[in-house]
């Protein structure tokens, strides 16, 4: 076994004579001396060799990504390399070994690479030697190992649940298993722990929590994988406060231990309404301003009749005002934006430019009073750009939203060494789905309604809000969880209030609502996205980068060729039989 990484070759080591294992970065043949960069997992560290060194011929004949093993005194250099942790020493080598040879690799092992990914990703464990990856893979690692910390220390059990389960279809699409041994009946890959660990609650466990792997068939992009991996927690004899104030101290102590960053406590918390009225998602990034303002009443005798159309039927008129945009937004990419705000579902974009007087699509329409009113309410500066949509809340909201990220991309209004974290509470019970036709429910149905909208479970559906809340890390959803249902009746209102029928109930959750009524605790938690987690504190924005073998977005691993077909024989046996 090894007994130093490469990294601990450093200047208090010189005179000592040490083996190191690793790959060849790179060799360099300068006549009278030979130089090799060895690379193992920790780093670099330079091998220098003279003609007259007996190993000399040997080393000449290797190639990048050869596996070595050398053993050699440990030397000052005559320049030092400040750029790396053993830059001030080498490894005059006395004894030489090649562990084993290598092909040419098809990209370079370094951090700056033309590969594409789909190259990276067929030769991905080539991919993982770039430190780059390494690094991340490590981050993800440390935060793993913070987490159990914390958790032990507030005396939480580990406990696995089952991969193979029940399906219960109230979300994404699962992923379904064959059963060999009951032939036409299947098992469900976990879209989350999600009733095994309220049954750990009923079972007495109190406090719970797993690094469970989770699955969910769904369309995939960058920050999304078919199998994903969650740090799952509940607790019993706990509210809203109590999971959200651990999970934030959770939060703060993986910060500390990964970044060496203290976070702020406690974390600001904002409604579902106000997230989306002032952002236009349920998950706001407040690296920047750029907030979302309400400006219909501007226009309540407009003479622009699409704005006359919109306002009569209950719509909005929303805009974002970009401080000194007019230096960045000709109209060229003014255009940009209209595409993008048109891709999104919106009909157009409408823009105002303030230079001493407005200008822009609309100004022409407007009248006198209109544009002071407008110039006022939106406290416009000179330079400063307006971006308006107008339409149904639901509709612009979110593409406004979208539009706000896309500005602060545009003119690099987000510091990438700035964490903004916040919780966003009291989310809608219900969604309406026009696919199915009726409510869904906005999580999942073991969601606790607030205490005062129990009674319009069946009444008042649009206005009913839940004990749920999400915690978010620079706009993304780092994490979300509620308080769930322990009373039988209520989940009972629940469940008609989903419109799911006796049979329904107990066909997929008849076991889970008998559970029910044997003296269930009130009980909640939460789960944090581990990738996403990972993403935030590596400095990335492809979930890739924190997973040792991805899938692609078409949710295939181009490494293994899988998914793949499977022989007759193993069809047979599960009595499945393929059809085109």
């Amino acid at each position: 076994m090894k007994k130093i990484w490469n990294t601990d070759v450093t200047k208090d080591k010189v005179g000592e004579v040490v083996t190191v294992y690793g790959w060849v970065q790179r060799k360099r043949d300068l006549g009278g001396l030979l130089f090799i960069d060895l690379r193992d997992r920790s780093g670099l560290v330079q091998l220098v060799l003279h003609p007259d060194n007996a190993c000399y011929d040997k080393a000449l004949n290797v190639k990048n990504e050869y596996v070595l093993c050398v053993t050699g005194e440990v030397v000052l250099r005559e320049q030092a390399n400040t750029e790396l942790k053993t830059g001030e020493v080498e490894i005059e080598v006395q004894d030489f070994e090649v562990l084993n040879s290598s092909l040419e690799v098809p990209f370079a092992i370094s951090n700056e690479t033309t590969a594409l990914e789909d190259t990276r990703l067929k030769y991905r464990y080539l991919d993982l030697r770039r430190s780059v990856l390494k690094d991340k893979l490590e981050v993800r690692y440390r935060i793993t190992r913070a987490i159990r910390r914390f958790l032990d220390s507030k005396d939480f059990l580990e406990i696995e649940t089952p991969v193979l389960c029940k399906s219960t279809p109230e979300g994404a699409r699962d992923y379904l298993v064959p059963s060999r041994v009951n032939p036409g009946t299947f098992y469900a890959l976990p879209q989350s722990p999600q009733l095994f660990k309220q049954l750990l609650m009923v079972g007495g466990m109190e406090r719970y929590f797993q690094i469970a792997k989770c699955f969910r068939d769904e369309d995939l992009r960058a920050d999304r994988q078919p199998e994903f991996t969650q740090v799952d927690m509940e607790m019993s004899f706990v509210d809203e406060d109590d999971v959200m104030s651990l999970t934030e101290e959770l939060i703060a102590y993986v910060f500390k231990e990964v970044k060496g960053i203290d976070v702020s406590l406690p974390l600001m918390r904002m409604k579902y309404d106000d997230a989306m009225r002032y952002y236009g998602s349920d998950k706001p990034d407040l690296r920047f301003d750029l907030k979302i303002q309400e400006i219909a009443s501007v226009f309540k005798e407009t003479s622009v009749g699409f704005l006359q159309d919109v306002l009569s039927n209950g719509g909005n008129i929303d805009a974002i005002v970009v401080p000194q945009g007019c230096e960045y937004y000709s109209r060229k990419e003014i255009d940009k934006c209209t595409e993008y705000v048109k891709q999104r579902g919106a009909s157009g974009l409408i823009y105002l430019k303030y230079d001493e007087e407005l200008t822009g699509s609309i100004v022409k329409n407007m009248s006198s009073d209109e544009q002071e009113e407008i110039v006022k309410i939106l406290n416009l500066k000179k330079g400063d750009v307006v971006f308006i949509l107008s339409g149904l809340p639901k509709v612009i909201k979110p593409i406004l939203g979208a539009l706000r990220c896309k500005v602060a991309r545009d003119l690099q209004l987000i510091s990438t060494d700035v964490y903004k974290l916040l919780w966003v509470t009291d989310f809608p019970t219900f969604e309406y789905s026009e696919e199915e036709h009726r409510f869904m429910a906005c999580h999942h149905p073991f969601t606790a309604p607030k205490d005062e909208d129990v009674d319009k479970l069946l009444t008042d559906k649009e206005h009913c809000y839940s004990k749920a809340y999400d915690i978010v890390i620079n706009g993304y959803e780092a994490g979300g969880g509620s308080i769930r249902i322990h009373d039988a009746k209520v989940q009972e209102k629940m469940f008609e209030a989903l419109e799911l029928t006796k049979e329904d109930i107990e066909e997929k959750f008849g076991f889970f609502v008998q559970a029910l009524q044997y003296g269930t605790p009130p009980h909640g938690g939460l789960a944090l996205g581990l990738e996403r987690l990972s993403m935030i504190l590596s400095g990335t924005e492809n979930i890739r980068d924190v997973i040792a073998f991805p899938k692609t977005a078409s949710a295939t691993d181009l490494m293994s060729d899988c998914p793949n077909t499977v022989s007759e024989g193993q069809l047979e046996e599960l009595h499945i039989k393929v059809t085109k």
